[in-house]
């Protein structure tokens, strides 16, 4: 284990919340009782957990990166994080936004003439980024690819006002980002690097692995645990297509909880998308983040990722039944590929998170369980304060 002190307290003078103090062996201790058995019911081969607790980074190793060269995880071992790869779109076309280069209210068809006729011409860049864009898929059909990927567009009849409901996708996070760097004229990867990735130093995080790190890349397996990598699609960089290690994602989850050490459009970027957007049951919809009130509820966190809530379209709630916008203190995010699933877990006001990355497909709910239960031990205000 390594410990990373962060300077942020005392570089903008955070009182951070009194957590009771334990030996580096007691934090070790806590969460292996966690994680090992968690490993062997899941099969998974590989574990990283990063914790933010009282200003301080904890990173914690586990297993092997790949069964077949039985390397060991370390610092260096870079994840697959699916999903969690929305937040970092988020906060890209926020960051855009606040240096006035794209407006997140401009509609499809003012950016893609091609879908002027169509429907989805009327959605803005933030409905399709928050996933109410009007029943957009989760994924494309196989027959989908770079060259005609507008078609699909063209041809899509929304299955609920847009606006109105939320349905998670794949297709619509996807568009908006591919949208937002198409109006900058510059290719997505190159601006998520520019504006996101090397402001933040997170110098071990990529879209695609450089071939002087590829030795670092570990190897995922699914659920029959045959090794698999995720493999190119439509509007993978946008959606699903971030590599990085636990020190890395720990390192943007710090960022996210205590923005003020930056400034002007970075800072900005990164308070807005993890702001509420809408609200879904319990939900609150960011850019790219999940958000719920504080004290996090395990029921609610669950609920987030319940096949029922990610699945299907579920109608949003008017701004009058919102609480308020400073009560929404939990953010969250989990992210898979086939080989792969991550979760990060943090309170801005507590300036405690975690971050939880595993090279084998294993549930959702489980992630929450594990995550839950290491804060409940290390940090228990984090649910109950």
């Amino acid at each position: 284990m390594r410990i990373y002190l962060s300077t942020v307290a005392v570089l903008i003078g955070i009182v951070l919340p009194v957590v009771p103090a334990a030996s580096e062996d007691d934090l070790r201790s806590t969460v292996d009782t966690i994680v090992k058995p968690v490993m062997a019911e899941h099969q998974i081969p590989g574990f990283s957990v990063g914790i933010l607790l009282a200003g301080q980074h904890h990173i914690f190793h586990y297993g092997v990166s790949s069964r077949e060269t039985a390397s060991p995880v370390d610092d260096a071992t870079l994840f697959e994080i699916g999903s969690l790869s929305k937040p970092f779109t988020g906060t890209l076309l926020e960051r855009l936004q606040a240096e006035g280069s794209v407006s997140l209210s401009t509609q499809v068809k003012e950016l893609l003439p091609e879908l002027s006729q169509s429907p989805l011409g009327a959605a803005s860049l933030l409905e399709l980024h928050t996933y109410v864009a009007g029943g957009l898929p989760l994924q494309f059909p196989a027959e989908v690819n770079e060259q005609n990927f507008l078609s699909f567009y063209k041809s899509f009849i929304p299955t609920t006002k847009i606006g109105t409901s939320r349905l998670y996708s794949n297709t619509s996070i996807g568009l908006s980002g591919y949208l937002a760097a198409k109006s900058v004229g510059a290719p997505f990867a190159s601006l998520l690097d520019e504006k996101v990735i090397k402001p933040l130093n997170l110098s071990h995080t990529f879209l695609s692995v450089p071939k002087d790190r590829f030795s670092s890349y570990a190897q995922g397996y699914t659920s029959s645990n045959a090794p698999v990598r995720v493999n190119p699609g439509v509007f993978d960089d946008e959606a699903y297509g971030i590599k990085t290690t636990a020190v890395d994602l720990l390192g943007f989850v710090e960022a996210s909880v205590n923005p003020n050490r930056f400034e002007g459009s970075l800072k900005a970027a990164l308070i807005a998308a993890r702001s509420p957007v809408y609200q879904v049951r319990r939900m609150y919809q960011g850019l790219g983040w999940e958000l719920y009130p504080a004290p996090a509820r395990r029921d609610d966190l669950l609920q987030g990722v319940d096949p029922d809530f990610v699945l299907k379209a579920n109608q949003i709630d008017p701004p009058s039944l919102w609480v308020a916008p400073e009560m929404v203190a939990t953010v969250s995010k989990t992210g898979s590929t086939g080989g792969f699933g991550a979760y990060a877990l943090f309170q801005p006001k507590r300036g405690a998170g975690i971050v939880i990355l595993a090279n084998r497909f294993w549930p959702n709910s489980a992630r929450i369980e594990t995550a839950y239960s290491i804060l409940e031990k290390l940090d228990p205000g984090f649910f109950s304060d």
